[in-house]
């Protein structure tokens, strides 16, 4: 079998390699394979050509990939922040119960003792036991002393009767 021969005008190749009639599309696949060359030997050129992209889009992918990582950690990192500060403060809040707790409880331990809730009924109500007699002492510095003015005025002083109290009021 044999080939035919080729010609100039053919639409088959030359045996150059080039295309007859599209040498455009021929010096693209040139300047392609040519480029492909160059940029084997770079790190990094293998993913600009999968991925078709410039270093700077690239470079904007990242950032905009790291942003949305932050925007993604910042809420429930703040949310974290709060509840350890929340634990913090509950913390302390239930020492301050634990203490408190302890001081009522000492309290209570003391009114238990009959003769303490008899020395506080005696002094805070005043109560005295059945045969003795109770004497209040009112030392000068300790009641209120009425001005003289008003002492005077039985109105105002509260020693009047009903009736004269309620004539003063009326009558001014």
């Amino acid at each position: 079998m044999r080939r035919p021969r080729r010609t100039e005008g053919s639409s088959a190749r030359r045996t150059e390699g080039a295309p007859a009639r599209r040498p455009q599309l021929a010096r693209r696949v040139a300047a392609g394979k040519a480029r492909l060359r160059r940029s084997q030997g770079k790190p990094g050129a293998g993913a600009a050509r999968v991925l078709g992209m410039s270093t700077t889009r690239r470079a904007a992918v990242l950032a905009i990939v790291v942003c949305a990582l932050a925007f993604t950690v910042a809420v429930p990192l703040r949310t974290y922040l709060a509840q350890r500060a929340e634990v913090a403060e509950q913390e302390q809040r239930q020492a301050q119960l634990q203490h408190d707790v302890q001081l009522l409880e000492q309290r209570k331990a003391a009114v238990s003792d009959p003769a303490q809730v008899e020395a506080e009924a005696r002094r805070r109500l005043r109560y005295v036991m059945p045969g003795e007699t109770p004497y209040i002492v009112q030392l000068p510095g300790e009641g209120a002393v009425a001005p003289a003015g008003d002492a005077a005025d039985p109105v105002a002083s509260g020693d009047a009767a009903w009736y004269q109290q309620l004539w003063s009021t009326v009558g001014g």
